[in-house]
């Protein structure tokens, strides 16, 4: 632990999934309070605990993405708590692994209000906290699907090279208030999102990587020979985060291990 964030006030989307989780463990270790926010609030409450339990300070929050009224109490409830904002963790997402033929409007609908216009109505709620802040970094979550979308789940593909246009626009926008914006892609991270039966990442066996078979189609994707972790990404959250990334706004960070190559 080098306190790299100390003193930063983090709020992390879907912070009591896997990806939000290692994100939110990891800020803290480094200095940063962190405000656990997601629609599933025990596990937000089970992230913020053990954080608490570590000594770290955080708290838990119930957040639905796609409701701006949502994000404006989440902000304003951080802020109250913990100061003003300067660290946004954008993880909320869906998906629905069918065919272009097979996805309907609603599953479509639905991926894109949960990870794009979630995405954007969080930037728009933290920017006013972040600018009283001194600045910020927002921190949007993409996938291997922008840089490699194939045919099935075209509402993934497409809310995914979406997020490279709202980070470079949401980049571009900020950068005189001194807030930055970067997109982490991952490639197969071990997650709940492609293992388990979820409400808004729901799996089968012929989608599961508890399907061997799945798991070994996605393994030889990955050149460097393993999926990635949560924390494999939570890693290159915090790397963004910091002032070893102060140049770095609008790109794209890939990490996973040459599956886009």
């Amino acid at each position: 632990m080098s306190n790299r964030l100390q003193g930063k006030v983090a709020i992390i989307s879907g912070g009591g999934g896997a990806m939000g989780g290692a994100q939110a463990r990891l800020f803290s270790s480094e200095g940063a309070a962190v405000c656990v926010a997601d629609n599933r609030i025990e596990k937000a409450e089970e992230i913020s605990a053990e954080i608490i339990h570590s000594g770290g300070k955080a708290f838990a929050t119930n957040l639905d993405v796609r409701s701006a009224d949502e994000w404006a109490t989440t902000v304003s409830t951080t802020e109250s708590k913990l100061g003003s904002v300067s660290l946004l963790c954008n993880n909320a997402g869906a998906n629905f692994r069918v065919g272009f033929e097979e996805q309907t409007e609603d599953q479509f609908r639905l991926i894109m209000e949960v990870g794009l216009n979630g995405a954007f109505l969080g930037i728009q709620a933290v920017v006013p906290s972040m600018r009283r802040s001194g600045g910020g970094v927002i921190l949007n979550m993409g996938s291997l699907a922008a840089i490699r979308p194939g045919g099935g789940s075209p509402g993934y593909a497409a809310q995914k090279m979406a997020m490279i246009g709202l980070t470079r626009s949401a980049a571009h926008s900020f950068a005189k208030d001194n807030i930055r914006c970067v997109l982490i892609s991952p490639g197969h991270v071990d997650t709940p999102f492609i293992r388990g039966n979820n409400a808004h990442s729901p799996n089968d066996w012929d989608t599961s990587i508890d399907n061997p078979d799945n798991y070994a189609n996605r393994l030889d994707g990955t050149p460097l020979g393993r999926l990635q972790r949560p924390e494999d990404i939570a890693n290159a959250f915090l790397f963004a985060a910091t002032d070893d990334a102060a140049m770095i706004t609008g790109s794209m960070i890939t990490v996973d291990g040459g599956a886009g190559m």
